[in-house]
């Protein structure tokens, strides 16, 4: 199974109470891969990546996606160096893309904080 595979069965396992679909990338370029929708918040858009450094790869169209629509769009990283799962707002990514070590993450391995942030509430 390949690791964006496995990362997509642990947000799901995660996050049971928002509701995920999956777009098609060929579809149109850079847009992010889950479209998502919770009842206090409606709907958001999520990037899925598996890094193994400290750069997250994005294509050009996934940077001028991200760039364009900075509210209500993340990135959600899983890192194996050091292992960790980070969730990014889209205002992170920069033409040269979105650093590990100099964005801020929204919330930093705690699946509840990364919820709170996705449907824009500070955590309880």
């Amino acid at each position: 199974m390949k690791p964006e595979t496995k990362f997509w069965k642990e947000v799901k396992k995660n996050l049971p109470d928002i509701d995920f679909t999956r777009l098609e990338s060929w579809a149109s370029f850079g847009v992010p891969d889950l479209l998502c929708y919770h009842d206090s918040c409606g709907f958001f858009m999520i990037e899925l990546k598996v890094a193994n450094g400290n750069k997250v790869h994005l294509s050009p169209h996934q940077k001028l996606f991200h760039m364009t629509h900075p509210k209500r769009s993340f990135i959600l990283v899983k890192a194996h160096a050091p292992r960790s799962t980070k969730l990014y707002e889209s205002s992170a990514v920069t033409e040269s893309g979105l650093s590990l070590v100099r964005s801020k993450a929204c919330a930093l391995d705690d699946w509840l904080a990364i919820r709170a942030c996705l449907l824009g509430r500070s955590q309880a």
